[in-house]
C-alpha cells in the first residue's frame, strides 16, 4: 500500500477536496450553500488566515484538515484552531488522522503558535480514541448562539 503524504491544499485538488468536504458535512449532518463552500475553498488557498493540508495516498486525497491561527487574549503568542478534520472512511485506522494533526502541530509551531485546540461531537468515539492519545481533553463546555436563533 502507498504511504500517505501530507501536503498543502492546491487549486488542482478541488474536485477531490469537494468529495471529502461533502462527506465531512454529511457526517455532521450539515448542508451549506454552494457559495459558502466556494468561499471557503478560496479562503483556504489565500495568504494569511486559514490554512489547509490534505492527505494523499496513491494520487488520491484521503483526508483534509483546515486550521485557523489567531491572536489570543491569554497570550502574546498566537494560538491555532484546528477547525475541520476528516479522513475517508476506508482510510481510518491507517494513521492518516494522526499525521494530519501532527502536520497542523508543526505548521502552528512554525507560525509561532503556542497551542492547537479543536472540538468534536461527544458521540464521535472513533475520533476521540485518537484525540485522547495525542491531545488533552479540555474541561471547557462550548455554547453557540447564531444570529438568527433566539437565546432561551
Amino acid at each position: 500500500m502507498n504511504e500517505v503524504t501530507i501536503r498543502p491544499l492546491t487549486r488542482e485538488d478541488r474536485p477531490q477536496w469537494d468529495v471529502l468536504w461533502q462527506a465531512y458535512l454529511t457526517f455532521y449532518e450539515q448542508t451549506l450553500p454552494q457559495e459558502v463552500t466556494d468561499g471557503l475553498f478560496e479562503r483556504l488557498l489565500g495568504e494569511g488566515g486559514h490554512f489547509a493540508l490534505v492527505a494523499e495516498r496513491g494520487g488520491k486525497l484521503t483526508g483534509l484538515v483546515h486550521s485557523l491561527p489567531h491572536a489570543s487574549t491569554w497570550s502574546l503568542a498566537p494560538t491555532c484552531y484546528l477547525e475541520d478534520l476528516f479522513v475517508d472512511a476506508g482510510q481510518r485506522g491507517t494513521g492518516t488522522g494522526r499525521k494530519l494533526i501532527e502536520a497542523v502541530y508543526e505548521a502552528a509551531e512554525t507560525l509561532g503558535c503556542t497551542n492547537v485546540y479543536w472540538h468534536t461531537h461527544d458521540h464521535n468515539s472513533t475520533a476521540r480514541r485518537l484525540y485522547d492519545r495525542i491531545g488533552l481533553l479540555s474541561k471547557f463546555v462550548r455554547y453557540d448562539k447564531r444570529r438568527w436563533e433566539e437565546a432561551r
